[in-house]
Formats: C-alpha cells, sequence, structure tokens
C-alpha cells in the first residue's frame, strides 16, 4: 500500500469512528437492566464535573441517553405537572420539555422517599416511552425524539401507600409495563409503534412490588421475559405473554411476605432475587430455572431491599440498604458471602452499576464510593457529590450521569 493510499484508508476509518453511534443507556439500568457499560470509568470530581445543569421540579428518574439525546422524568414543585426533558449529552442544555397535566398525590398515597415522577424512560432508538401518574391512573406515553407524541394508553389507576415507581422496557417491537400495586397485578404488552395493546398477563398479588422485566437468554431456546414480584419468578413468551414456566415464591406459614423492588439477575445458570421491607426485613433467593426448585437462600439485613444486584465474572455483588451501604460480593452457586462491609454512612436508594472491573454506588447523601469487582473489597475512591441522590446513575459513550436532587452531573470528556 502506498502512503497516500495509507493515509486514505486511515482517514476513513476515523471519519468512520467519528460518525459511529455512541453507545446508548435506552432503559432504566441499561442493556437488559444489567446496570453494565461499556469502556472504563471516568474520573469522578465533583468539583469538576464535565457539565452541571439545574433540573426543573422533583424526580427520581434515571435519565437515559439515546443518540446523543438524554431523557428523564420530573414533576412539578406545586404537583400540577409532569413533565418529559430532553437534554443535548455534550453540553447539558435543555433541548424540549414536554409537559402533561397531574395533581398533588393524596395523603398517604406515596412514601416520602417517592416522588411524582419516579419512572424511568425507555427508548428503542426511535421513540421514548414513559408512565406516567397524574395522582391517581397511570398511562403510557410514545415521543419521538423531537418530543411530538404518537400515542397515549391509560394503564388503570394505582393503590399502594408508596406510589408507582415501575419503569417500561423495550424489547423486539413492544412495549412492556409491570403493574403491581396492593389490589391487582399484571404484565402489559403494547405494539411500540401502534400502541395497540397486544396482551395482559394477570399475576397473583400481594404487596406492591416495582420490578422491570427484563429479557432472559439462555443458549439456543427463544427469548424469555422474565418478571419476579413478590409472589412468583415467571417466564412469559414476550410474543403473546403465554407463561412459559413459574417458580412461586415458598414463603412459610406465618412468614411475613417481604416487597420487590430490584429484579432478578441470571449468573451461573440461576436466577436470584431480593427483596425486603422498611422495618429492615431482608431475603435472597436463587432458583434453578431448569429444575424450577429453590438452591439456596439469604436472610440478613444486609441484603439489597431497594437497590438492584449486579453479576460480573460469574461472581454476584450487591450493596444493602439498611441501616447504611453494605458493599457485598457472594459465589451464586452456593450463596457463600465472601464479604460483607458498611462503606457508606447512609444507605442507597439508587442500583449501582459496573464498568469494566469497577463498581460504583451513591448514597442518599451523594456519597460515591467505588469499589473493585473482585472477591476482596479494595475501595478505589470515596468522595462527596455535594447534594442528595436518589436515581440510578447511568453511562454512555465514556461517561457518567448522575441526577441529583438538584442537577444532573456528567462526568468524562
Amino acid at each position: 500500500m502506498t502512503r497516500l493510499a495509507f493515509l486514505f484508508a486511515l482517514g476513513l476509518s476515523t471519519l468512520a469512528l467519528a460518525n459511529s453511534p455512541a453507545a446508548d443507556w435506552s432503559r432504566f439500568r441499561g442493556p437488559n437492566g444489567s446496570g453494565v457499560g461499556e469502556g472504563t470509568l471516568p474520573p469522578i470530581d465533583p468539583k469538576k464535573p464535565f457539565w452541571k445543569t439545574p433540573i426543573p421540579g422533583k424526580g427520581i428518574s434515571s435519565p437515559i441517553i439515546v443518540k446523543g439525546k438524554i431523557f428523564l422524568q420530573t414533576g412539578a414543585m406545586d404537583g400540577k405537572t409532569r413533565s418529559l426533558l430532553c437534554l443535548d449529552a455534550a453540553n447539558g442544555k435543555t433541548l424540549w420539555t414536554k409537559d402533561v397535566p397531574g395533581s398533588p398525590a393524596k395523603p398517604k398515597s406515596i412514601h416520602p422517599k417517592n416522588t411524582l415522577a419516579s419512572s424511568t424512560p425507555a427508548s428503542d432508538g426511535e421513540q421514548v416511552y414513559c408512565v406516567w401518574w397524574d395522582g391517581a391512573a397511570l398511562s403510557l406515553s410514545a415521543y419521538d425524539l423531537s418530543g411530538n407524541e404518537r400515542w397515549s394508553s391509560s394503564l388503570g389507576g394505582w393503590d399502594s401507600q408508596h406510589g408507582p415507581g415501575s419503569s417500561p422496557v423495550v424489547h423486539g417491537g413492544m412495549v412492556y409495563v409491570n403493574i403491581d400495586d396492593d389490589e391487582h397485578a399484571e404484565l402489559v404488552a403494547f405494539d411500540a409503534k401502534t400502541g395497540d395493546r397486544k396482551w395482559i398477563a394477570e399475576r397473583k398479588h400481594y404487596r406492591a412490588s416495582y420490578t422491570t422485566p427484563l429479557v432472559l437468554k439462555r443458549g439456543s431456546r427463544p427469548d424469555e421475559l422474565l418478571l419476579g414480584t413478590t409472589t412468583a419468578i415467571t417466564s412469559y413468551d414476550p410474543a403473546t405473554g403465554k407463561v412459559n414456566w413459574e417458580f412461586e415464591l415458598p414463603w412459610p406459614k406465618g412468614s411475613k411476605i417481604l416487597r420487590v423492588i430490584g429484579h432478578p439477575v441470571y449468573v451461573a445458570g440461576l436466577l436470584v432475587m431480593s427483596g425486603g421491607d422498611g422495618d429492615g426485613s431482608r431475603f435472597m433467593i436463587a432458583v434453578d430455572p431448569e429444575k424450577k426448585t429453590k438452591v439456596w437462600g439469604l436472610d440478613r439485613k444486609s441484603l439489597p431491599y431497594v437497590p438492584c444486584m449486579l453479576v460480573k465474572d460469574d461472581l454476584l455483588f450487591w450493596i444493602g440498604d439498611k441501616p447504611g451501604g453494605q458493599a457485598a460480593c457472594a459465589e451464586p452457586r452456593t450463596g457463600n458471602v465472601l464479604y460483607s462491609e458498611e462503606i457508606t454512612t447512609l444507605p442507597p436508594s439508587s442500583s449501582p452499576v459496573l464498568v469494566g472491573d469497577k463498581i460504583l454506588m451513591v448514597a442518599e447523601d451523594g456519597q460515591i464510593v467505588v469499589f473493585k469487582a473482585a472477591k476482596e473489597l479494595d475501595v478505589v475512591s470515596n468522595v462527596k457529590l455535594g447534594e442528595g441522590v436518589f436515581a440510578s446513575p447511568a453511562l454512555a459513550d465514556g461517561r457518567l450521569y448522575i441526577r441529583g436532587t438538584k442537577h444532573l452531573y456528567c462526568f468524562g470528556k
């Protein structure tokens, strides 16, 4: 190859890389809800973010990043409006805002840590899907990336003292929403393009659960849509809603039945799910999806209730949320806990994320701790953001996004 030809080929390669799409974070906890980001974790200096922008109102909706745009939901402080915000990921500037009407929450209809905008939107790269709560009922709406509404559908009322917070999931041209309050439970599927309701799967209910579905891939088997709640872990056919199999949670007679917020994770051929209660009760169960049997169970206060778990190299990681934040690692086949140590003073309400060999967690007071995803605890950094954090972080294109109680922060280049 001549020097001229080499330089021409190099220029084309550089141009292709420059115009290649950035890695998106298109739903709650990123790709398939795994909480795993690509690349390396950028340096985190709260005094020197890449950019920092104020977010109006109040909400704990996590940001998603699609085609260089950030989407997140918020609620007006007076409770009369809910909004979908679209920001430029390069500089944090607001590109557009889509408002929908609402009303303040009724007394005893929402948890003190919950908000009027707690659902994280999801996107298929063409549209953004939002679950709205107007203070009484739920709805699902679809918008194009310019903020034009494409369709909207009612999801019915919501009856729970904690308020709603489930997030939609998009897969194979369908949008799925878990509706699980104190009175009824169902998994609903919509056509992503038209908003037509494709199927409804009724579920046994007991206490409100907030888990998002995930797509379970096992070898050459067809994709399974998996949902775990207080009553059962269920595998559905994504296209029809037909139940492939179900494992009912074996609550002992007379025991307190606990809520599930974080979805199950698939690790070492097992499904592991955790749950809890505000009184400090916790549980964790590992299920063999082949045999539909319980493999092991844990009952300790250092287990996670609200935060989701992480998987790395056939190891299970979690952050406990009572009373502080306990970083833990376990062997998934046995449930053997390798370590469980408190690393933050206050507990987290957000879920941790994994980048490379590093796990990042954020406590409710904004304390950010990074530690190695290894069999021994190795804390890499420990800093304070300067404001509270209740939303889960997001990662895309080498940047870390953290929504605080007042601002959205971006770290990276």
